[in-house]
């Protein structure tokens, strides 16, 4: 049984050619992210940053090499953020620690992971959030 085009929510249109910048969420249409879960309570969605599949030295890397890395990896760009996400004033006197469309670093375990057509989407306790970045290419981590 076929999917309707039309109906199946589709991530792969936010990663852009390996030589460019791999995540580009500007990219997403409308459509998609209405499709996409709404975080309820404190939580984030978030989608994670797939590096780039060639090196600075123009070698491209297998594809394998590149799911491992999205799978590891411990950046990503929220997405939607909870409604009651940074809510609590005693957990965070200073006010919220990140907000949609940040690019933010998380626990490598941190969240639920849910696969979707053309990659996986993370859902993090908005305690979960370590920091916010500029850009996710200046993050290295280490297997």
């Amino acid at each position: 049984m076929s999917k309707d085009p039309k109906n199946v929510i589709s991530i792969n249109k936010a990663y852009v050619k390996p030589e460019d910048k791999v995540l580009d969420p500007e990219k997403l249409d409308v459509s998609s992210m209405k499709r996409l879960p709404s975080p309820s309570g404190w939580r984030l969605l978030i989608l994670p940053y797939r590096g780039k599949g060639k090196t600075e030295a123009g070698i491209y890397l297998p594809d394998q090499v590149v799911e491992r890395e999205s799978v590891a990896t411990v950046c990503g760009y929220v997405l939607k953020v909870g409604p009651l996400a940074y809510k609590d004033e005693t957990k965070f006197p200073s006010g919220p620690w990140c907000k949609e469309r940040d690019w933010i670093i998380f626990g490598r375990y941190a969240g639920a992971r849910f696969k979707i057509d053309g990659g996986e989407i993370r859902i993090l306790n908005d305690d979960e959030v370590i920091a916010v970045v500029q850009d996710p290419e200046d993050i290295l981590h280490y297997n």
